[in-house]
């Protein structure tokens, strides 16, 4: 799913990164516990989250996601949407929730990031 088309599902508004909206996400990962973050998504997923600091845009980058959508309407603080624009991160935000974005994405074909092989969730 191109990014564009997440933008379109979600009645997002694009924060920044035009120049990536043509980019193509397999899967997605709603958390705001960014150790989950790290332990269980895939390269080029697409994070969707109600933290809007630094520390969300530092963990997107590390992970190798291909963009953050934040939730509820939240925008990130500027420092974090500063960082995002150095790294090449796009940002989102829709006034969905966690659970309705997540929700919508998944109902339109996005794959959740599957646990790590031999992993439960309860780990």
């Amino acid at each position: 799913m191109k990014l564009s088309e997440v933008q379109r599902l979600l009645g997002a508004t694009l924060i920044w990164g035009e120049h990536c909206l043509e980019r193509e996400v397999a899967t997605a990962c709603g958390a705001d516990l960014m150790s989950d973050v790290l332990a269980f998504t895939k390269d080029g997923a697409l994070l969707l989250t109600g933290l809007i600091n630094p520390q969300v845009v530092r963990t997107a980058d590390v992970g190798g996601l291909s963009a953050i959508v934040f939730v509820r309407g939240k925008t990130p603080s500027p420092e974090a949407a500063a960082m995002a624009r150095e790294l090449d991160i796009p940002l989102f935000s829709t006034p969905h929730t966690l659970f309705q974005a997540c929700g919508i994405l998944y109902a339109n074909g996005l794959a959740p990031c599957p646990p790590l092989a031999g992993k439960s969730l309860e780990e």
